[in-house]
């Protein structure tokens, strides 16, 4: 039996493409576990009183749970057929639990590499819903099936 892969190719992508977005928000149960599982002990991330004394409105999303949302919005378009090959990220403003993030994405290179298989450049962007603001932005490669 062959095992069938889902996902993009990399011949049916244009530059300017979109990619499908992502919508996360998170919870201050899901801030605790990350900062448990990452061993992050700050407290602005699980002690709200702490950080209202710091000066934001409620704990704050880890920049590396930013991250992991951008990883999901392209290995989730992706499938099984595709590869994340690089990530940067950069966290630009805070979230907080309740906080609708949009993740989304947009195809900036085609590079074929062989005949079976090329990259595909994105640059992605996390934003609150509410209000339009930007608290990532991110550049990527995957590689994907021709």
């Amino acid at each position: 039996m062959t095992a069938t892969t889902t996902g993009p190719r990399l011949d049916d992508l244009r530059i300017g493409d979109r990619i499908p977005e992502l919508r996360r928000t998170p919870t201050r149960v899901q801030l605790f576990r990350y900062s448990a599982i990452t061993w992050n002990t700050h407290r602005i991330h699980v002690d709200p009183e702490y950080a209202a004394e710091e000066g934001y409105p409620d704990v704050l999303v880890q920049s590396h749970l930013h991250g992991a949302f951008l990883v999901s919005l392209c290995t989730d378009w992706i499938g099984t057929a595709g590869r994340l090959v690089r990530l940067e990220v950069s966290v630009k403003r805070f979230a907080v639990p309740g906080d609708v993030l949009v993740c989304a994405g947009e195809v900036t290179g085609i590079e074929p590499v062989d005949d079976t298989q090329g990259l595909v450049h994105l640059d992605l962007t996390e934003t609150r819903e509410a209000d339009g603001v930007v608290c990532a932005i991110a550049s990527a490669s995957v590689a994907l099936p021709r």
